[in-house]
């Protein structure tokens, strides 16, 4: 199963009122392991940043002037993406955003329903907790010390770690890329002629003195019907 995590920056909170996205980032997962593959692309918003907006992700005027548009990689990114669910934290932000720019390219658009909403399973799963993309890296210890503006490609890796969380738990030594196994791990694989054995040398009894005198007279109560007299006879 192919899925894109996905996140996107932009001058502001509505495209029905001129706002555009400047910065997409998007992780590939292949049933549910990071592949390595990434999308990333800054975007020439075609007007002027707000100062809000510039001090959430840090992009202005001067750096994304000579970014190309988003009519020049908007098929780059339908092509990346393809038909996977989209993985977003609040995903009706981003989709809003990504369908009105693929319009305005003359590019097919995004069905809602391919989205996966981290916020929406975020708020289900822990009603009454806060849901921030950082509340849920706290929450299971998700390293995001370099998140100190928001930024698409970098959001969308951390948000890769947290879905893999909410849906059950990431392996222990999962990294957003692809890892050679070390030699142990290969032997352990190859090796598969194991058999359990008894022990060369038994384990030493756990009970003490105390609680083993404990039990003989416990047992000494119960009748020489008792169950445990034939035990340990």
């Amino acid at each position: 199963m192919r899925e894109i995590v996905l996140d996107t920056e932009t001058t502001g909170f509505e495209p029905s009122e001129g706002h555009r996205i400047v910065e997409i980032g998007a992780v590939e997962l292949l049933n549910h392991l990071p592949t390595g593959n990434t999308f990333h692309q800054y975007i020439n918003p075609q007007r002027m940043m707000p100062k809000e907006a510039f001090d959430v992700h840090g992009l202005g005027d001067d750096f994304l002037r000579d970014k190309p548009l988003f009519r020049d990689v908007g098929q780059a990114f339908l092509d990346f993406i393809g038909d996977a669910k989209l993985v977003i934290h609040n995903a009706s932000f981003d989709m809003k955003f990504l369908n009105a720019e693929l319009e305005w390219a003359g590019l097919p658009g995004l069905p809602s329903q391919r989205a996966v909403d981290t916020l929406m399973m975020a708020r289900s799963k822990f009603p009454g907790s806060p849901a921030s993309l950082d509340a849920l890296c706290r929450r299971f210890g998700v390293d995001n010390s370099r998140r100190d503006k928001h930024g698409a490609l970098l959001d969308s890796e951390i948000l890769a770690e947290v879905y893999l969380e909410l849906i059950g738990g990431r392996q222990p030594d999962l990294v957003l890329a692809p890892t050679r196994p070390t030699p142990s791990q290969t032997q352990a694989r190859v090796d598969t002629n194991w058999r359990p054995k008894p022990r060369p040398t038994p384990l030493p009894p756990r009970l003490t003195e105390a609680e083993m005198a404990a039990h003989e007279a416990f047992v000494a109560k119960l009748g020489d019907a008792a169950i445990w007299k034939r035990r340990l006879s």
